[in-house]
């Protein structure tokens, strides 16, 4: 590769970039927008709910507590003996709640008055103020039947709830929402504007140009990539200082593990967008393809509006196919969790998979375009 051409080729792009308005539009502008106005107002309703129940103590009395949970529409309860099986389950996100019954359960019962622990996954604080309604109303409805059973002046079988929110204490939605509005902004600034931009180069004829040029397709595509790869990252950088200083987001994780995440996934983008604009050479196809391709599938199948574990099997695989998909588990969990070695490491390696291919496929197909 000629460096010296290859610097003049992005020195090019950047000039083309600074004089169209659009390209900051779509890439700072709208992306402060998304940040702002969706964080302060989006929310959403939840309906399935796993929940990990820690038996530890094992009578009649205390199973039949539970006995809202089996058969319920709302809840998938999994049995186990101890809380640290529970937590494990949580951790695995397998779990939206724990339930804690203690040992001493069933005697504290009789003596008038027993507590129960609700641990709630306060990444998805939606469904986890939906958990500790349903679950106090489940044993709500417990104590009316036992209180007629035992006479309305028996004292005993009052149940009192604990609950406490694992990886939110501020108990807010937005907390959940702003991280993954942050891959809702990099797949817009990513697949859109580049998409958008290279469809309008191939329909005014510029890169036909430029391929008949002694510049090789790998420098062409390269010098392409990198101006928007800068602009995605300006995007970036606004969107986390807005989530942390503007919304009080915590990072919970390692900050540099969340930019490596995201330069994976900027690389699926920009590869996705440049493979668009170079099947359609047509900014109006390029759009709609991109909407359907990337940004509706991000939104609606990634696990940012609904969990994966509730829909069915055929949606569930299709949102598993996609990158934003680990993208999105990834920036929660780096947020909100801390760093986990085993999801880390398995959620990476896929972004960087995807961004390996993505980027070939649109060398592949550009050059193919103009052959």
């Amino acid at each position: 590769m000629n460096l010296h051409r290859f610097l003049a080729l992005c020195h090019k792009e950047f000039c083309q970039m600074l004089r169209d308005p659009s390209s900051f539009l779509i890439g700072i502008v709208i992306p402060l927008m998304l940040i702002i106005l969706m964080g302060s107002g989006l929310s959403l309703d939840v309906k399935d709910l796993p929940v990990a129940v820690a038996l530890e103590d094992s009578s009649p009395t205390a199973r039949s507590t539970l006995h809202f949970l089996d058969g319920s529409p709302y809840f998938s309860p999994h049995y186990v003996s101890s809380i640290s099986e529970a937590a494990a389950l949580m951790d695995a996100r397998q779990a939206d709640a724990i339930i804690v019954i203690p040992p001493d359960f069933t005697d504290r019962l009789e003596q008038g008055h027993a507590t129960v622990q609700v641990l709630l996954y306060g990444i998805d604080a939606t469904t986890a103020n939906a958990a500790n309604t349903y679950i106090s109303s489940g044993f709500q409805a417990w104590q009316a039947a036992w209180a007629k059973s035992h006479g309305a002046a028996s004292r005993t079988g009052t149940i009192t709830l604990v609950s406490r929110q694992w990886f939110n204490d501020a108990n807010t939605s937005s907390w959940m929402f702003i991280p993954g509005l942050i891959v809702i902004v990099m797949t817009l600034v990513g697949v859109f504007l580049t998409s958008l931009v290279m469809a309008r180069e191939w329909e005014r004829g510029t890169l036909e140009s430029l391929f008949v040029t002694p510049v090789r397709p790998l420098e062409i595509i390269a010098a392409k990539m990198i101006p928007y790869f800068c602009i995605a990252l300006v995007g970036l950088v606004l969107c986390l200082v807005a989530a942390y200083y503007g919304y009080g987001v915590p990072m919970h994780g390692s900050l540099a593990l969340i930019l490596l995440s995201s330069i994976e996934y900027i690389f699926v983008a920009i590869g996705m967008g440049l493979t668009i604009s170079s099947l359609t050479k047509n900014q109006f196809l390029a759009c709609q393809m991109a909407l359907v391709v990337s940004l509706l599938p991000t939104i609606m199948l990634s696990g940012f509006l609904f969990d994966l574990r509730s829909v069915p099997t055929a949606i569930a695989v299709i949102g598993h196919v996609l990158p934003a998909t680990y993208y999105m588990e990834l920036m929660k969990s780096l947020f909100l969790a801390g760093t986990t070695g085993p999801l880390v490491i398995k959620d990476c390696a896929i972004l960087g998979a995807y961004a390996v291919f993505f980027v070939f496929l649109s060398l592949r197909v550009t050059k193919k375009g103009v052959a």
